[in-house]
């Protein structure tokens, strides 16, 4: 009889203390039938034997099928690299946990989530979860640690998919295989990943399938290369007798010959002769290329099929252009093959977690995997370049974390600053207390242009008269910008809504021309003031 805790699952049943704290359930045994000795089905492997393994694991028997996919990333080189390319490439992203809303609870709940991060649990077994990418699937048991004030994951177990086998009924859903039969997997025990790269059943899905019918064409042709080598790569040492050589003379000269090197050796009566036809050259290549040059297009194929591209496998000719086109496919299986896995871990580990520490909830958060989609440092520079005189702020910190530079310390000696203040510019008490704003920055250009003499209070006083006049002309034209910024949802849409402003300035036109006109006037008054003090 099972022994119900007090702790919950999402959906609000009480677990089974034995299932959730107890040994592992999938664990290898040499005596069951979950061994950890795996066959070689790739061991003279022939195209009917293959296509007889694909027709088995279709129909739920995947033993066979798992053991290949096992043996050709242990037997092949490339396969193996670009392989463990894609899956690495993905592993090493950033994880991050968005809360489910802004509400204190789904805050803490996310704060929960990330604490465990830090754990590395998951770092440590994201490798093994992309082993997906290659079979269609991979499996993970989860081994909970129970804490004085927390469930937690202690360790996501990788166990393989041999064995496992598919519920007979849909042919795709994964079950622990028993001495007794098959058995369901607890969704709190297991995190089951599935990376399609094609619609349809899961064992029909992985690149392995595809991959095993190249693997198999190349292994014939190394082999073929193999005994290529053997007959026309060893130099033959051929000694010849005269007829009239006794026995112990022919003993002696093969003896000479044999010595000289390995095998390939042989005498023949002098006036013999063994031809050693060369084989036909395929339109001027060498002997022997067309193995070679077979194996590297199979090995092309399979960099195509893993990776998308064979830029970053094989030097070829095509410049920057084609790079880029080739990084761009990368990037993209790079984001799909996240997705993925976010997916699974949100929807598979997340509600465990968060349900067996705070109850089941309506709403979780959400594990995200992937790099930022930061907007390149020169678009940023010139954002704030051209649109901070129109009212734009953003915080001196965020600049200085996307260039990667600390802030000063006390008293050190730093390069860069706000510029001086120049003449005519300063308060009347002399001190710079705050910024000015965008339109009485924009209000004392237009005097110290056009104003021709005056006294410094003067123009100070003119300043604050035209700011105030185009205060709210500014404030019109910052508003609609910052509101399209507010709702931009990335830098396409941003520049669509900038590009669709109908931004009318004959406000501020008509504020900076009474600016300029009260300007002038004050210079020539005090020009005449200055006539008559004469």
């Amino acid at each position: 009889m099972p022994r119900l805790s007090t702790i919950l699952g999402p959906d609000g049943e009480r677990i089974d203390l034995d299932a959730l704290f107890g040994p592992p359930r999938a664990g290898p045994s040499l005596t069951g039938v979950r061994s950890p000795i795996s066959g070689h089905p790739a061991e003279g492997l022939t195209p009917s034997r293959l296509a007889a393994i694909h027709r088995a694991a279709a129909s739920g028997d995947v033993l066979a099928y798992m053991e290949l996919a096992e043996d050709i990333e242990e037997r092949d080189l490339h396969y193996a690299a670009v392989l463990g390319t894609r899956r690495r490439q993905v592993a090493q992203l950033p994880v991050t946990v968005e809360a489910a809303s802004d509400d204190a609870e789904h805050v803490r709940h996310a704060d929960f989530v990330r604490d465990w991060l830090r754990s590395g649990v998951l770092d440590a077994a994201l490798f093994d979860l992309l082993d997906a990418i290659g079979k269609g699937f991979s499996i993970l048991e989860i081994e909970w640690d129970s804490q004085p004030d927390a469930v937690l994951p202690r360790a996501l177990l990788y166990r393989p998919q041999r064995w496992f086998e598919l519920d007979p009924t849909d042919t795709d859903t994964p079950m622990l295989r028993e001495i007794v039969g098959l058995e369901p997997l607890a969704g709190h025990k297991f995190i089951i990943h599935r990376h399609p790269s094609k619609s349809g059943l899961t064992i029909r899905s992985g690149i392995a399938r595809v991959a095993s019918w190249a693997w198999m064409y190349k292994a014939f042709s190394l082999k073929d290369w193999a005994i290529f080598v053997q007959n026309f790569g060893m130099p033959i040492r051929l000694g010849k007798y005269h007829p009239n050589a006794s026995d112990a003379e022919r003993d002696v000269l093969y003896r000479a010959v044999a010595n000289i090197a390995g095998d390939c050796a042989a005498i023949i009566p002098d006036g013999m002769t063994i031809e050693f036809p060369e084989p036909k050259r395929s339109e001027g290549a060498a002997a022997g290329q067309i193995y070679s040059s077979r194996a590297d297009w199979l090995d092309r194929q399979i960099s195509k099929l893993v990776l998308g591209q064979t830029a970053t496998t094989d030097a070829i000719a095509g410049g920057h252009a084609v790079g880029q086109e080739h990084r761009l496919v990368q990037e993209d299986l790079e984001r799909s093959d996240a997705k993925l896995v976010s997916a699974t871990l949100t929807r598979q580990l997340v509600p465990h977690l968060v349900a067996f520490n705070f109850g089941p909830q309506a709403r979780y958060p959400r594990i995200v995997i992937g790099r930022p989609d930061e907007v390149p440092l020169a678009t940023v520079i010139t954002a704030l370049k051209d649109l901070g005189p129109l009212g734009l702020t953003v915080e001196a910190s965020q600049m200085r974390d996307r260039l990667g530079f600390e802030e000063p310390a006390k008293g050190a000696e730093v390069i860069g600053g706000r510029p001086s203040p120049q003449v005519g510019h300063a308060t009347r008490s002399g001190v710079d207390s705050a910024p000015p704003a965008p339109s009485l920055n924009a209000a004392r250009l237009v005097i110290a242009r056009h104003a021709v003499q005056a006294d410094p209070d003067h123009v100070e006083r003119l300043t604050e008269r035209v700011a105030r006049d185009a205060a709210g002309a500014m404030a019109g034209l910052t508003d609609q910008i910052r509101a399209a910024f507010d709702s931009a949802t990335d830098l396409r849409d941003l520049a669509d809504r900038l590009a669709a402003l109908d931004l009318d300035p004959a406000a501020l036109a008509e504020a900076m021309t009474r600016g300029m006109a009260l300007a002038h006037l004050a210079g020539q008054a005090a020009l005449l003031d200055e006539i008559e003090g004469e």
